[in-house]
């Protein structure tokens, strides 16, 4: 989708169809609904529709409208935000993407967007629109044979300002956005067309695409390491395992802080041995989802090129179940050393991540994030609106959450307690692998702890994000590409100040 900006007023501008924002700026029990445009000739259009009270602003809502009087635009499509104090780039960014969605569905292929003017800052409102518009422009059905072409081309930003800053955050939306449909590609494809080694060589193409190294190890690579805890999931598939590193060394960065991201990168997940219930199981090609964030959030870094050094790391296999799979009450010793005691073969995630979070430690990083659909009790804690985040780091965790409010996603923290620890603890090795039923988002990340140890560290579970579960008016239903965003600025955090952490 390519996308341009234009300064002319709204009613000049040639478009298949002209979007607006229209809020309510009613006090209390009232409706007042504006449409969000400082051009006279546009409030003159929608006038009609909105004294009838057809418009009542409620968010989502799409008014159609053919032929506006004194504009050149075909058609005006005014797309309820709600109401106006509530009005934030969170919610623009959604009504870009159902904006998107909308009318592609009515086989417009592009449309011009007018940037409100007031509440937000146009940088932030323009690059909220744009990465809200990618979203919403991908869709899931890869293999339909029936597929129709459906997608906007082109997207005009009507806006006002400085134009070199407002082009900067165009373009890097534009890139961010890309990078989040990246992620969502790898998630969406089918297991058997997503191994493992397929992956490592969707993150290989990538790297060489935007100039950063990407080395990929396999089954012997990971047995010299004595990556232990990896290798006990991988052990039970016919299909080899990638340890996949990828590096971005930007010109010019200090030597630290080296920002780590680890995926869980496990492509399909029958539970092994533990196996899972049928029902609902072909929806596992989605555990991979962390690794693919990592995989897109570095293709973004790359190309936005913020001055500070990372490395993403990917342990990606298949968790099945075989004559050669891991068994419960099997002892595997990781990488740290450690011995960890399988109660439960489907808790694989953390053992991935474990070997994953130590390596990324060997090779320098001084602070740490994991993303993985870890835990389906972080589902029952917080369905489907938030993932979940831990840390070991107060200041981490602040930086962490100036990054979510300026990407708009939703994360809430969780508690570490030491006292959760108790609940790990094995009678024949060091750690046991499952706490069990109770608080199992939080044990799962105590595990993790366990071998981030001292350093910075952020662990995101993502289990009910990942996935959308149904189709909503921004976004379509299965892969969400969440983490992608967060992570990008986050990153840049890092770079505008690396003293701090």
């Amino acid at each position: 989708m390519k996308t341009n900006l234009s300064f002319s007023r709204p009613a000049e501008v040639e478009t298949e169809c002209l979007v607006v924002v229209a809020l309510d700026r009613g006090e209390k029990d009232k409706t007042q609904v504006s449409a969000e445009s400082a051009d006279e000739a546009v409030k003159s259009a929608a006038a009609g529709v909105v004294s009838t009270g057809e418009v009542s602003g409620k968010m989502f809502e799409t008014t159609l409208i053919h032929n506006p009087a004194k504009l050149k635009a075909k058609r005006l499509l005014l797309l309820g935000g709600g109401k106006a104090k509530n009005f934030s780039a969170y919610e623009l960014r959604r009504l870009a993407g159902a904006a998107v969605r909308s009318l592609k569905s009515k086989s417009i292929r592009s449309f011009a967007f007018v940037v409100p003017d007031d509440n937000l800052k146009a940088e932030g409102a323009v690059k909220a629109i744009v990465e809200g518009a990618f979203v919403g422009n991908f869709d899931p059905d890869t293999y339909k044979s029936d597929r129709k072409d459906q997608k906007i081309d082109g997207l005009t930003l009507v806006t006002r300002g400085e134009q070199g800053k407002l082009q900067q955050a165009a373009e890097e939306a534009r890139i961010i956005g890309e990078s989040q449909n990246f992620t969502r590609q790898l998630v969406n494809e089918p297991s058997n067309r997503m191994t493992p080694t397929v992956l490592a060589e969707q993150a290989r193409k990538m790297a060489a695409e935007v100039g950063i190294k990407c080395e990929v190890y396999g089954a012997d690579k990971i047995k010299e390491l004595k990556m232990g805890a990896f290798w006990s999931v991988a052990q039970g598939s016919d299909e080899p395992p990638a340890l996949i590193i990828m590096r971005y060394e930007a010109a010019g960065a200090p030597e630290k802080p080296v920002l780590g991201l680890v995926g869980k990168g496990i492509t399909f997940d029958t539970g092994g041995i533990s196996i899972k219930p049928a029902d609902g199981m072909e929806k596992m090609k989605y555990d991979m989802a962390g690794g693919a964030a990592m995989i897109g959030t570095m293709r973004a870094i790359a190309l936005l090129q913020p001055k500070v050094k990372v490395i993403g790391i990917v342990c990606a296999t298949e968790n099945m179940p075989s004559g050669k799979a891991q068994k419960p009450g099997d002892v595997q010793i990781a990488m740290s050393g450690k011995s960890i005691e399988i109660i439960n073969t489907d808790a694989e995630g953390r053992l991935v991540l474990a070997d994953g979070l130590y390596y990324a430690r060997q090779l320098g990083c001084t602070h740490l994030i994991d993303a993985a659909t870890l835990t389906g009790a972080c589902v029952v804690a917080l369905g489907y609106v938030n993932a979940g985040v831990f840390a070991n780091d107060d200041k981490m965790y602040e930086r962490f959450s100036r990054a979510l409010d300026k990407a708009g996603e939703k994360m809430w923290r969780l508690p570490l307690d030491e006292e959760y620890k108790e609940v790990i603890r094995s009678n024949i090795a060091d750690i046991v692998n499952s706490g069990g039923r109770w608080g199992g988002a939080v044990t799962a990340a105590m595990f993790l702890k366990e071998f981030a140890e001292d350093t910075p560290w952020l662990h995101l579970d993502i289990a009910g994000t990942a996935w959308m579960e149904e189709n909503k008016p921004w976004i379509a239903k299965g892969p969400s590409g969440i983490g992608v965003r967060s992570l990008v600025e986050f990153a840049k955090d890092f770079a505008s100040d690396g003293s701090r952490s």
